[in-house]
């Protein structure tokens, strides 16, 4: 589907090919709560639930969406899990996927999807390298071996391209879950989350961070998405939701360590020593110079035009390259500027 929309044909067409997504699910996402005031939100996260959503878990536990009319249920993503997908068939009203260019490559296969609001100002991707070879900068991978995740491979050609090294410049392979290929000298880096502070105690003191944000491409991360239909009929229920997951972020930044408690007491299998010291690293990431001038969760049209330009000239998409306004729009933002603005 290479068109920028989708029909009510094409879009049971593409639930079916999600595993047989119920036909009967509305195609709107809101539905009325057991308060006539209410509206049940559904969320849909693209990976498991953790630290991304540490404002909606506090939003939730100090009845900051009730107060705004809205009853939030998140639903947990996964390996199998095509939350995309679900959004757009209707399942859920919203969700939040890990990185921008989900957004821009769904919408390039004609899916109707757009976002609304940033989690994460800066994308916490990052090369991980040691000192005794350390790669600080993109021309330091030159005659190195990186290894990085299968889908991470786009956001290494991208670097590359954006800095002008030839890929025949650089080894790429594959890695796993653990940092191990950097320690036994397989690879001088490997890619993962700066946030991720429980698997990077393996690296020790002589780590070396390149965020790719700083090396040239500057991507969105937890980024909060919808339908183009959503966005029409329910402005006012998505807007009451980023009000109360801003004051749930804003909540979280004042009291840091009464935010991790509810987390881990909301999700028992996220380990609190381990949260309590990647706390820090994501209200860095939340909360910076912009949301101090524009409030949280602010994205600007500039940063996802040279996105959307970068991918191009990748060839990434497989239909039409979408335009700016197509993969997001500040309209919630806007609505949302009194309330985001006292917690940026």
């Amino acid at each position: 589907m290479s068109k920028m929309t989708m029909n009510r044909r094409d879009l049971f067409r593409y639930a079916g090919a999600l595993g047989g997504l119920a036909a009967t699910q509305s195609l709107i996402g809101v539905a009325p709560a057991s308060s006539a005031d209410m509206a049940t939100v559904k969320m849909q996260l693209g990976w498991l639930a953790s630290n991304g959503i540490l404002g909606e878990t506090v939003a939730q536990a100090k009845g900051f969406y009730k107060d705004k009319g809205i009853d939030l249920q998140i639903t947990p993503g996964g390996p199998n899990v095509d939350g995309v997908g679900g959004v757009a068939a209707g399942q859920s009203t919203l969700g939040q996927i890990s990185s921008s260019p989900s957004i821009m490559l769904a919408r390039s296969a004609g899916i109707p999807i757009k976002a609304f609001a940033a989690g994460y100002q800066k994308h916490p991707f990052t090369y991980f390298s040691l000192e005794s070879a350390a790669i600080r900068e993109p021309k330091d991978m030159i005659g190195k071996t990186i290894a990085t995740q299968p889908t991470a491979y786009i956001l290494l050609r991208a670097l590359l391209a954006q800095n002008n090294i030839a890929e025949d410049q650089v080894e790429i392979v594959n890695m796993g879950s653990d940092m191990n290929q950097l320690l036994t000298g397989q690879a001088q880096a490997v890619t993962g989350w700066l946030t991720n502070t429980n698997a990077l105690k393996i690296l020790g003191e002589d780590r070396v961070d390149m965020m790719l944000w700083d090396a040239g491409i500057q991507l969105y991360a937890n980024v909060y998405y919808t339908t183009d239909d959503t966005l029409d009929k329910h402005s006012d229920v998505l807007a009451n939701f980023l009000r109360g997951s801003a004051m749930g972020w804003g909540y979280a930044k004042d009291n840091p360590e009464e935010a991790v408690d509810i987390l881990v007491s909301t999700y028992p299998n996220l380990n609190k020593e381990a949260e309590l010291e990647a706390v820090g690293g994501v209200l860095g990431f939340s909360f910076d110079a912009t949301t101090a001038k524009e409030g949280w969760a602010a994205m600007n049209k500039a940063n996802w035009q040279s996105q959307v330009d970068v991918y191009a000239k990748l060839g990434q998409f497989k239909g039409d390259v979408p335009t700016v306004d197509q993969v997001m729009t500040t309209s919630i933002l806007d609505a949302t500027a009194d309330t985001r603005k006292k917690v940026g």
